[in-house]
């Protein structure tokens, strides 16, 4: 009998019979984060490295340096909350490396020399009742400004207790508002309400690990028996309720995340029926001032280019009609908005300029009209806009860089800021020099980024690039010592040994806006790896380093930067700091909060978007017999964001093909890997001893 099917089809039959099964990962163990199995492995890496590097020279003299410089007592003090008439601050020290909530005046703080009152010792509330709190924030209410929602995670994870705390009291509200350790989302609706988001039990959370149900939740009733708002899909990211409020007025958004980036928003009516408010879904909402709602665009819409903040009358989303939408600012190609935050009639936005920070206020003239007055600050900075005033159009902004501490300055908008504090110097500069260059990528693109060293330092010398790349998240100068998120300490101590410290601003980031940032978006995204090479060829075209004394550093979507770097320029980097690194793109949307990055790097389980994904991701692309950087890497136990499970297989992988490599998992800290500066310092200490190690700056031999 003739067969039925096409010849090319008959031909491929016998491979089809022949074809061999996919061979389970024998590392998947490795996703079990408290499997003893698991943890067996980790302990004999973790010993194994540290027995290693800390017997490295210098290492004893690093980590306490690094302690000093960021325990130190002498430091500013930020206002991270304005409620109503008083400011509220975390603070940490050598006493207190967990640290204490605190409150004072505005009055007092605005003048330079606020008397704080401690409303909450961290880590004295973490020994009476037996845990390891770290600090999480806290939700106060508006217009009294008396009660707060305090979050605490027990070891540094996302997932918090919620408490109801009374601020005229200075104690936790027996009998208030409490809720169970969770990934918890709450705001304020009313005095005596709460929308409430949390695990409600089987089937309440996305398979992003967020809530999927919102409800309202009444003073002295059961959490059980709350009313519920909305329902969202499993395959949302999460829903929640954020509350805008102007004086006594509340604007209650429900908010149904259908990716990272875009999401389905309703106004909720006094009476509790749902407004569709009419904005594009990628849009972000930032404020409501004079009766408008404040939002920044992310694709161009009714005329207005993306990247533009726009306003429109509240009162027109609450009659459901068609929007008056006005421009409030828009940036140039050299701009990005940052931050929009309104105080009682100025709107405050903070935006760089080429890389460089600025701050203007904005006021409001009528018919859609805005005044701007730009804000004299420091140039070639970054800029931290802290918190503002809802009382009066007083704003409160940060501003450091790489070799200047970070001073706090008070704004008001017709005056020139005022200086209050500046932090303390910590290391001497004079003999140091910042530079910004351009690097040019595969494409064409220029990408900028930064570069320290001391004066008169010559190349080539070994450099530590440090880079992002992803989720509109621009990398700025930051004091050399304060920001252990990124290298903290190690990259101090590498520049005052003669060394080249960079920081990239590689697409991905949101350095010139929604179009930087979708420039290495999901099938883009391997612009983010050839712009990293790029700069790091620009170092050594420009005879700054060489070939092979290249360290590149990264965190998070960093970790999958420098692990998909090292294995496509294995020649070109000679060491990678890879921390809390996401690897494994082909499980990454299955493990923990993966799912919500979708909208970022593609879903992997569909082949059109697994094309694309599978030709970087490290975990799969690792090869037997290449001369790879021997990596650094570090996780947490407890990052509840990016599963361990994606450091410890990529160390399974490397361990099982002959290569070499440090790992190091904290029990604690979260994502940020470090629950205290005892940890940061430590960390820091390690990443400068490796450092020196792999790349042999001092010429003694590896």
């Amino acid at each position: 009998m003739r067969s039925l099917l096409p010849m090319a089809a008959i031909l491929a039959a016998p491979l089809l019979i022949a074809a061999q099964p996919v061979k389970p990962d024998p590392n998947l163990y490795l996703e079990n984060i408290h499997g003893a199995r698991a943890l067996a492995t980790v302990k004999r890496w973790n010993t194994r490295s540290l027995d290693a590097l800390e017997a490295l020279p210098g290492f004893k003299s690093y980590q306490q340096r690094a302690l000093q410089l960021l325990q130190n007592d002498h430091q500013l003090s930020t206002p991270d909350q304005v409620v109503g008439d008083h400011v509220l601050n975390l603070w940490r020290d050598k006493a207190n490396p967990r640290g204490l909530w605190r409150m004072t005046t505005l009055e007092s703080f605005a003048s330079g020399k606020p008397q704080w009152h401690t409303l909450i010792n961290i880590d004295a509330l973490g020994k009476q009742e037996g845990k390891s709190w770290v600090w999480k924030g806290a939700d106060c209410n508006s217009p009294d400004h008396d009660l707060c929602m305090v979050s605490l995670s027990n070891g540094g994870g996302d997932a918090v207790i919620q408490r109801e705390f009374n601020l005229n009291t200075g104690t936790f509200v027996t009998g208030g508002f409490t809720l169970p350790t969770a990934k918890s989302e709450t705001s304020w609706a009313g005095n005596d309400a709460l929308y409430v988001g949390t695990d409600f039990g089987k089937g309440s959370m996305t398979n992003s690990g967020y809530p999927r149900i919102v409800k309202l939740w009444r003073r002295g009733t059961p959490l059980s028996s709350a009313k519920t708002i909305a329902t969202g899909k499993m395959t949302d990211v999460a829903v929640d309720v954020r509350v805008l409020t102007e004086g006594a007025k509340r604007y209650p958004i429900l908010d149904q995340a259908t990716d990272f980036f875009h999401s389905k928003r309703n106004l909720i009516a006094p009476d509790g029926h749902l407004i569709p408010l009419p904005l594009p879904s990628d849009a972000k909402i930032d404020d409501v001032l004079d009766g408008q709602l404040i939002a920044t665009l992310v694709s161009d819409w009714k005329g207005l280019t993306a990247g533009s903040v726009v306003s429109y009358p509240m009162a027109d989303a609450l009659a459901g009609k068609q929007p008056r939408v006005s421009l409030v600012f828009a940036p140039n190609r050299h701009q990005a908005v940052e931050q929009v935050m309104a105080s009682r009639s100025v709107l405050w936005v903070k935006l760089l300029d080429d890389v460089s920070g600025r701050l203007v206020a904005l006021t409001h003239q009528g018919d859609g009209h805005w005044q701007a007055h730009p804000m004299t600050l420091p140039d070639k900075a970054t800029i931290h806009l802290n918190s503002v005033s809802h009382e009066s159009n007083l704003a409160f902004a940060t501003v450091e860089g790489f070799l200047n501490p970070p001073t706090l300055y008070a704004a008001r908008p017709d005056t020139t800021p005022v200086k209050l504090e500046t932090g303390p110097t910590r290391f001497n500069a004079s003999d140091m020099v910042v530079e910004q260059h351009f690097a040019t990528s595969k494409d064409g693109t220029k990408i900028p980024y930064f570069e320290v060293r001391k004066k008169g330092v010559t190349g080539p010398r070994p450099v530590l690039l440090h880079a992002y790349g992803g989720f509109a998240d621009a990398q700025t100068p930051s004091y050399l010592v304060t920001e252990p998120y990124r290298s903290g300490p190690a990259a101090l101590f590498w520049v005052q040994e003669g060394n080249v410290y960079v920081l990239a601003n590689i697409r991905g980031g949101g350095e010139y806006g929604p179009r930087w940032h979708k420039g290495a978006m999901r099938e883009k995204h391997q612009n983010a790896f050839d712009d990293q090479f790029a700069v790091a060829q620009d170092l050594v075209k420009r005879g700054v380093t060489k070939k092979g004394d290249v360290a590149i550093s990264g965190r998070s979507n960093g970790g999958l930067l420098v692990g998909a770097g090292m294995e496509q320029h294995p020649q070109m980097y000679g060491a990678v700091v890879m921390g809390s690194p996401l690897l494994d793109m082909k499980r990454y949307s299955h493990l923990l909060a993966g799912a919500s990055w979708i909208g970022e790097y593609g879903d992997p389980d569909k082949p059109s978007d697994w094309a694309f994904i599978s030709k970087y991701s490290p975990y799969q692309n690792l090869k037997r017999g290449v001369h790879y950087p021997v990596p650094f890497i570090y996780t947490s136990t407890e990052d509840d964001r990016v599963d361990p499970g994606h450091a410890r297989k990529f160390a399974a992988r490397l361990e099982q093909y002959g290569d070499k490599f440090y790992y190091y998992e904290n029990p604690e800290g979260g994502h940020a890997a470090g629950a205290d500066r005892v940890e940061d310092a430590k960390r820091a200490a390690l990443v400068t001893v490796y450092l020196n190690k792999e790349l042999d700056p001092d010429g003694a031999g590896k």
